[in-house]
């Protein structure tokens, strides 16, 4: 009687997206980068406000300042999947989260960052109004804890085994 079996062993862990991984997969090339599955480890919120006029008026002898304020709010939960979209110049990735021409967020390795992760990155950051990106051609300012942010990637660990039993019947004298 002969045995086969085949053990497989794999657990998936979500582990930051850092350039030692990116080294050790071979992620420099777009094309490798674009077979990998990538989550946020924060809630990103991108905020855009328009205020549309001022009024001054009185009603039934009350004094009235009415001001009309419009808010548009992209909310991208913790551990959303996302895509990588492009590298630009600065080596900075773009990653996507949904379809649509600019709708991706950039991430990059920070100034003397020791551990290499690709953190949330806008064009500027204003104490008031937060970091400032462009998203769908449109400018947003994301809140100060999206800056808290980075790529995180799922590892698996697979262990092949292969073993063959074989049941010995002995002899008899």
């Amino acid at each position: 009687m002969f045995f086969i079996a085949l053990f497989s062993v794999s657990c998936g862990v979500k582990v930051p997206f850092t350039e030692d991984i990116k080294k050790e997969y071979n992620l420099d090339e777009a094309e490798n980068m674009k077979k990998v599955q990538f989550y946020t480890s924060a809630t990103i919120v991108l905020e855009k406000s328009i205020l549309r006029g001022s009024k001054a008026k009185t009603e039934d002898g009350t004094l009235v300042n009415s001001k009309n304020k419009i808010q548009d709010r992209i909310i991208i939960p913790l551990n959303t999947k996302c895509i990588f979209d492009s590298y630009d110049a600065s080596g900075n990735v773009n990653i996507r989260f949904e379809l649509g021409p600019g709708k991706t967020i950039k991430f990059g390795i920070r100034e003397n960052q020791v551990t290499g992760r690709y953190y949330f990155v806008a064009n500027s950051w204003d104490y008031e109004k937060g970091g400032e990106v462009q998203y769908a051609g449109e400018t947003y300012f994301a809140s100060s804890n999206s800056a808290n942010a980075f790529l995180l990637v799922v590892i698996k660990k697979l262990q092949k085994t292969r073993r063959k039993d074989r049941v010995v019947k002995g002899l008899k004298v």
